[in-house]
């Protein structure tokens, strides 16, 4: 159980790298696409596991909200780079 939350936490540290960014940029408008979907399963199967004691996978959904923090920090990084607003 703890290196599930290690692996995610290492998943996440870099969510819009170029394999990503690539990714996301060439997905057709109506696709969905979350960089941090590793993080946000694992926090999933930890409820399903515990009967849905979120006390139980705090570190889970933490890893998750940094996954997404970052992820989008880098997007916005790379809109002001490029002039973009929207």
């Amino acid at each position: 159980m703890a290196s599930d939350a290690s692996d995610s936490k290492d998943n996440s540290a870099d969510p819009w790298n170029e394999k990503t960014k690539t990714k996301f940029e060439t997905k057709s408008r109506s696709e969905f696409l979350d960089p941090c979907q590793e993080a946000a399963s694992r926090s999933i199967r930890c409820l399903h596991r515990n009967g849905g004691d979120r006390s139980l996978c705090q570190d889970y959904f933490q890893a998750y909200r940094d996954c997404k923090k970052n992820w989008i920090e880098k997007r916005r990084e790379q809109k002001r780079k490029e002039g973009k607003l929207f």
